[in-house]
């Protein structure tokens, strides 16, 4: 699955990538993926196959020592993203086009079924699934191929039967039918990232997207068609596996101005003491929760923030983070330390006009910062030189990342000094997969994209 295991702890296990031997990692292959348009996850590798989506809808099962591509699905539709694959019981889910989720034969590529739930034409499925215990977890969001935002249009998370993708249950992530007051007007909500699911308590935790339009419109500028916290936006939501029920949520951010996208979640369990449930996103904020009860154990902001909480603006303001800033991509968790990447890119927003484009990447350096999950206390935070959209994950004693402009990072985990460096031949903003002695990324920006995999010399100790 895309954040390795249920946790989305994004902690590569039985990995021979080390520290010591990180710079020793050569091309073993480059594998183009005609026709996927871009990547924007993590592949995922099993039994020796890497499955990936581009953005057309291609999923590629690609021989993970090799490099051959052992099939390719037929493009199901555009996908804004961050799409993507998981892999079950010889089942691989993707999603189908902007709309929907599908399920695909894992040895063969043949569609075995697709369900759409997108209500709307301008409703999108941007989503990596996560398999759980014969369910599929995926959601709409207001964005898609053919709107962005569409007043009326709310994200829903949706718990799919794997075998024959009928709807189990479903969850509103817009409380109350008349959508904050404007329903002619405002958008929002829904689930971009993967959940992490608490086998044991049997609970799923979803991150929720923003309320829209932000910042506002000429009639309603900063917010003011939909007062009050606009529930359940921005916020970690714990919610019965078996049934969608509620059991509990948490808003970072109330009537949010900015796009603070609040879509991550992960368990960390540090090695004493209890699990404590994380929640990141763009707003560059990192919460601590007891996941059986939702109380807050601690909070922190990470990365440059300028303006972001002014609770209204009267001219155009650079806000940091901006639109693409925050923790816009995956964080990792490893010994009860969370990883995280920042990008620090600010975006220029007036009051009374929508600005869901715009954000400033390119222009400052991001950072990744080590949190301690027990405390909140920040362990180290290293600058890196460009915008890291390539998430965080943890390998053996280093913490990886990628930059946007193809730099693949390696920082130690103890101390978070840089120690490798490696240049791709094209963008990236997926994450990276380590399995054995081989690292695999998703080079989404070179033409055509490609699966690049580094690997160990077979002499390395």
């Amino acid at each position: 699955m895309a954040g390795q295991n249920y946790d989305n702890a994004r902690a590569a296990v039985g990995s021979r990538i080390a520290s010591a031997n990180v710079d020793r990692l050569q091309e073993a292959f480059a594998a183009d993926v005609p026709g996927a348009a871009t990547f924007s996850t993590a592949a995922v590798v099993v039994d020796g196959t890497v499955y990936v989506q581009g953005g057309s809808g291609v999923v590629a099962a690609i021989d993970a020592d090799t490099g051959t591509k052992r099939w390719t699905s037929a493009a199901s539709g555009f996908n804004v993203g961050p799409f993507g694959v998981a892999v079950a019981d010889g089942r691989v889910m993707a999603d189908a086009g902007s709309n929907g989720v599908l399920a695909l034969d894992q040895n063969t590529g043949k569609e075995l079924w697709r369900t759409k739930l997108a209500t709307t034409s301008t409703l999108g499925v941007d989503i990596q699934p996560t398999v759980f215990d014969g369910l599929v977890f995926a959601s709409t969001v207001p964005v898609s191929v053919d709107g962005i935002f569409t007043p009326g249009d709310r994200g829903v998370l949706y718990a799919l039967d794997a075998a024959t993708g009928v709807v189990r249950w479903s969850f509103d992530t817009v409380k109350g039918a008349d959508l904050w007051g404007h329903p002619e007007v405002n958008s929002g909500g829904g689930a971009w990232y993967t959940p992490a699911v608490d086998p044991a308590r049997r609970v799923v935790y979803f991150g929720t997207a923003n309320p829209a339009p932000f910042v506002g419109t000429a009639e309603y500028p900063n917010g003011t068609s939909r007062p009050g916290a606009n529930l359940y936006s921005d916020s970690i939501l714990a919610l019965d596996v078996d049934t969608g029920a509620l059991r509990w949520y948490h808003q970072v951010t109330a009537h949010d101005l900015y796009d603070r996208d609040q879509v991550h979640a992960l368990i960390v369990r540090p090695r004493k003491g209890r699990a404590i449930v994380v929640s990141a996103g763009k707003s560059g904020v990192v919460v601590g929760l007891d996941p059986v009860t939702g109380r807050v154990l601690w909070q922190r902001a990470v990365g440059v923030h300028r303006h972001d909480t002014d609770r209204s603006l009267t001219a155009p303001t650079d806000v940091w983070p901006g639109t693409y800033g925050g923790i816009l991509t995956p964080p990792a968790a490893a010994d009860g330390v969370v990883y995280v990447a920042t990008v620090n890119a600010p975006s220029t927003l007036p009051p009374d006009k929508p600005s869901y484009f715009g954000g400033q990447l390119g222009t400052h350096d991001g950072e990744v910062v080590a949190i301690r999950a027990r405390t909140g206390n920040v362990v180290w935070d290293t600058k890196v030189p460009g915008d890291p959209l390539g998430g965080a994950t943890v390998v053996n004693d280093l913490v990886l990342t990628a930059l946007l402009d193809g730099t693949v990072v390696a920082l130690e985990r103890g101390t978070g000094a840089i120690v490798w460096k490696y240049q791709a031949r094209g963008t990236i903003n997926g994450w990276l997969a380590a399995v054995g002695d081989t690292l695999y990324i998703p080079v989404g920006g070179a033409k055509p994209p490609q699966l690049l995999a580094l690997r160990l010399p077979s002499t390395s100790g």
